[in-house]
């Protein structure tokens, strides 16, 4: 039997906890026919008295996160803290001690990942991070594996669960997004401070890492627009709730007129490549989706990923794209592939490549211009859109 593979869980709120659990409880489930032990070395955790009181050895905890990355005894850090630093620097450190890495922290993915992937390169250690998308739904490792002998034309999708509950609620109980937007507050589906999700920033986040695997290239994560545009026909009235980013101004009168149109509204992650000149698209826009599409029909707090591809055709992945068990899934798969000797998520595609994925023009998306990144688009440049009676004009998907 091989060696174990020592692993070091940096957090342990809602996902980590469900991975300590899994390693210490069915370790047995964790082992590949081809593969090593694995074995939980520490978890390093903010409180430790609470750690204890949830059940976790004393002796495995620690409240210095450092220490435990730096310890010869640790092969594999598992990040789960999220947030940027100290995550960021945690992450690095490892991966120039050339010791493998798993992550859920699609933030610092989409801020730092350039950097991350040329570390983790040069030391030949392990980067994975299928957990950054889609909670459980493997959709990352298809893309660089199953999918690589295709050219990937467009990805996009629902990739955010909050977002999804508001906008299903809305349409189908006919309440205001401020009404929905409390409830999910009170019942822990949305954050105190929501804004992450609601502004689009959390799916954007995700986006840049589907168009790593995509696309072969980390995109400028502060380019991709969240803002729709304005419909030419507004009034005065409308300019309130109009151009706002993400859902925050949607409402419940342009819930009930897509209704009416035969849309339901969604906020789409896109990434398109544009045709011609090497550039991607890319959006995360509230959208006017087609009411028989399957992303129609993606309700509560399930994701749906929908990949173009050629010569495949469209393929798409579906399920639970939030929660503890759901992500812990997908970190303990990343945690088995490295035990068997796999390497990075990105597996053997090319280094990503530099350059900006859009052009400067294109940080406003639904402007209805070319290059502005509207999901939904065939043609940049030639955007149809739902005029609503907000004042905002909604890019079509049909």
């Amino acid at each position: 039997m091989k060696a174990p593979l020592r692993v070091a869980v940096l957090g342990a709120g809602t996902v980590g906890a469900e991975v300590v659990r899994a390693i210490l409880e069915r370790p047995e489930s964790l082992l590949a026919v081809d593969g090593a032990p694995i074995r939980l070395a520490g978890v390093a955790v903010r409180d430790v008295a609470r750690a204890v009181a949830r059940g976790i050895p004393e002796t495995l905890l620690t409240d210095a996160p450092a220490h435990l990355v730096a310890d010869p005894e640790t092969d594999v850090v598992v990040e789960l803290m999220g947030g940027d630093e100290p995550a960021r620097t945690l992450i690095a450190a490892a991966l120039a001690a050339g010791k493998g890495v798993v992550t859920a922290n699609k933030h610092v993915l989409a801020h730092h990942g350039a950097v991350l992937e040329a570390i983790a390169r040069g030391t030949g250690a392990a980067l994975r991070f299928e957990a950054a998308v889609g909670g459980g739904i493997p959709v990352l490792g298809p893309l660089a594996l199953d999918l690589a002998a295709n050219r990937i034309e467009a990805v996009r999708g629902i990739v955010n669960g909050t977002t999804n509950l508001i906008l299903s609620r809305m349409a189908g109980e006919g309440r205001s997004y401020a009404d929905v937007l409390a409830e999910a507050q009170r019942a822990g589906f949305a954050e105190a401070d929501p804004r992450d999700d609601v502004e689009g920033d959390d799916a954007a986040n995700k986006l840049v890492v589907l168009a790593r695997l995509a696309f072969g290239r980390w995109l400028d994560v502060h380019a991709i627009g969240r803002t729709p545009g304005r419909s030419a026909r507004r009034g005065s009235a409308a300019d309130e709730a109009a151009g706002r980013p993400g859902i925050t101004g949607v409402t419940l009168e342009d819930v009930a007129a897509a209704t009416a149109r035969g849309f339901v509204l969604k906020l789409i992650a896109a990434a398109v490549r544009r045709g011609g000149d090497g550039m991607i698209d890319a959006s995360v826009l509230p959208t006017a989706v087609a009411a028989d599409a399957a992303l129609a029909r993606t309700n509560g707090v399930l994701n749906r990923i929908e990949i173009e591809a050629s010569p495949l055709g469209t393929v798409a992945f579906a399920g639970p794209g939030a929660g503890g068990a759901a992500t812990a899934s997908a970190v303990l798969g990343d945690l088995i592939a490295i035990a068997r000797g796999a390497g990075s998520t990105w597996a053997g595609l090319a280094p990503a490549a530099d350059g900006r994925p859009m052009d400067p023009a294109a940080g406003v998306a639904g402007a209805g211009v070319a290059g502005a990144g509207v999901a939904g688009a065939s043609v940049a440049g030639s955007v149809e859109t739902f005029d609503a009676p907000s004042g905002t004009a909604y890019p079509v998907l049909r």
